[in-house]
């Protein structure tokens, strides 16, 4: 592999790549000094972030976000401006809210309401009951002792103790230790178990109204007083009966050490919280800049306009979208006319599960058969995904030659993941030589999950995720009240808004599509002879 340092590429126009294919590396120039001299990143993102908030999908922030994207990318001069609905379910926004301690003294608590629970309907006051419940069957140990209490469902833990840097770099090693092809796994008790978890928090909800309770409080799954509220019962007829708050973790382990002491402690709670059922359908926002050959298909950049609303949604995910946007305004403000035409996404509902590439994916690419196991109604189609086969494929399967993704946070672009698709892997490592100097190296095998590529490549859909540095993505940032557009880090998001921009560029040129994994078929189960309990969950237990 050729390491070229961007002085000599001023020079060096084309380099043969395979037979019939060059990089225009002419082109590359033009994209890293439209990136890097001329961005306009930083004002998309502070309107996004400052200007409209935290994206719950279906409330007004996110419609809000939803027309003003498109307004953006019609002053850029894209083409193909447009929505595609799905149905998804109700809006939801905090108006106001508070949670303090009436006793044994007066102290105002860190807290936030769980999205899509309903408002307190005024202030409600009432002493707390520590009682863990995280599987049906610790139900019958509360049974009779929950009436007119404050709920503490969640084990108190015991704090943390942190020993490493908050805010990291990949080093060399670390980047190294990516390229590593990893076998495909798939367990069938593992199904099973997910399969157990996913309609718990339903459970529990109606079980705690049955016995009496007026409200509960979790447990913040980080220290230093973030939050995050994430919740799901996003359905219509589905809404929570319980009002529930998020209680930022030394808070609520003092809550239950002065219940442990015998102090009998009194909260209370008021939220001010709105459904918003207008429109049950949510919206992703499609726009392209055209290609020359209608027939050759096209290339597509997403990533989820969608967040939480304990903060802005900065780096989760409005880093990516204004990368995606950045990288659509950079390709249309040089004139470029690919040769397939490139395509912008911005998802919805992505934090609730993947919903609207899903939506995209069954509506363009390919259907799998519904289930017919009356046992799993009712359960989001998330978790049975992978459960109904065979994939079939649409018409529009063939059209898309590539996708890539970018959702790992505000951090400079390291290389980028085959995805499981090890016959890609010389071909990106020759259009990554540019940008060597910017830190952008490595292209792994390995798959990676959790985000809205993760369905194209369940279809044989060549779908790719960025390698990006983790700064305090996962440590403090993801989905918490820190993020925020001052932890966005704006040059290594315009390295990324480049990289993007110079990947779609050169896959819409290809004069092949690139190399795409065979439709997947049923799989056999990788450790048949196992013996899994679909009842564990390998926690501790909660008494």
């Amino acid at each position: 592999m050729r390491h070229l340092c961007f002085a000599g590429l001023l020079s060096l126009l084309t380099l043969p790549v395979a037979a019939g294919d060059t990089i225009d590396y002419a082109t590359i120039n033009r994209i890293i000094d439209e990136g890097f001299n001329h961005s306009e990143l930083p004002q998309t993102a502070q309107y996004l972030t400052d200007r409209i908030g935290g994206r719950m999908t279906n409330s007004p922030q996110m419609r809000a976000a939803e027309k003003w994207t498109q307004e953006r990318y019609r002053s850029w001069g894209l083409a193909n401006i447009h929505t595609e609905g799905f149905d998804f379910g109700r809006g939801w926004s905090i108006e106001s809210f508070s949670v303090r301690m009436s006793a044994p003294r007066a102290l105002n608590l860190r807290a936030i309401p769980v999205a899509w629970t309903p408002p307190t309907a005024g202030t409600l006051s009432a002493g707390i009951i520590v009682a863990p419940m995280k599987r049906e069957r610790d139900f019958a140990k509360w049974k009779g002792q929950l009436r007119g209490r404050i709920v503490l469902i969640s084990k108190p833990s015991e704090g943390s103790r942190p020993d490493k840097a908050p805010f990291v770099r990949l080093s060399a090693e670390e980047l190294a230790k990516l390229d590593t092809y990893e076998p495909p796994r798939h367990s069938e008790a593992k199904i099973a178990r997910e399969l157990k978890r996913a309609s718990f928090d339903r459970q529990l909800d109606a079980f705690l109204a049955a016995e009496g309770a007026i409200a509960w409080l979790s447990e913040s799954y980080r220290d230093g007083g973030l939050l995050h509220g994430e919740g799901y019962s996003y359905e219509v007829g589905r809404t929570p009966l319980l009002p529930g708050f998020e209680v930022a973790a030394e808070d609520y382990r003092k809550l239950a050490r002065l219940a442990k002491a015998g102090a009998d402690p009194t909260v209370e709670l008021n939220s001010v919280l709105h459904f918003h059922d207008e429109d049950h359908n949510a919206y992703n926002i499609i726009a392209e800049i055209p290609g020359r050959d209608r027939k050759a298909g096209y290339v597509m950049a997403g990533a989820h306009l969608d967040s939480w609303v304990a903060a802005d949604g900065a780096a989760d995910n409005g880093a990516g979208s204004v990368a995606v946007m950045e990288a659509a305004r950079i390709l249309a403000k040089l004139g470029l006319k690919p040769r397939r035409t490139i395509r912008f996404a911005l998802w919805s509902a992505e934090e609730q599960a993947l919903g609207g590439s899903m939506a995209y994916v069954e509506r363009h690419f390919a259907t799998r058969p519904p289930l017919k196991d009356p046992d799993k109604a009712g359960i989001n189609p998330y978790y049975l995904w992978n459960l109904r086969w065979p994939i079939t494929p649409l018409p529009g399967h063939e059209d898309i030659a590539a996708y890539f993704n970018i959702d790992n946070g505000s951090g400079k672009v390291r290389g980028i993941y085959a995805e499981g698709n090890p016959a890609v892997v010389p071909i990106f490592r020759e259009w990554l030589e540019p940008f060597a100097s910017m830190g952008a190296t490595v292209v792994s095998a390995q798959h990676t999950s959790g985000t809205d590529h993760v369905f194209m490549q369940q279809v044989g859909i060549p779908g790719f995720q960025f390698v990006q540095d983790p700064l305090d993505y996962d440590t403090r940032i993801h989905h918490s009240s820190l993020d925020s557009y001052d932890h966005l880090q704006m040059d290594d998001l315009k390295q990324s808004a480049v990289i993007l921009a110079s990947m779609l560029w050169l896959s819409a040129e290809r004069q092949q599509a690139l190399p795409r994994a065979p439709v997947p078929r049923q799989p056999v189960d990788t450790s048949p002879f196992a013996h899994d309990d679909a009842d564990d969950d390998d926690d501790a237990e909660t008494d």
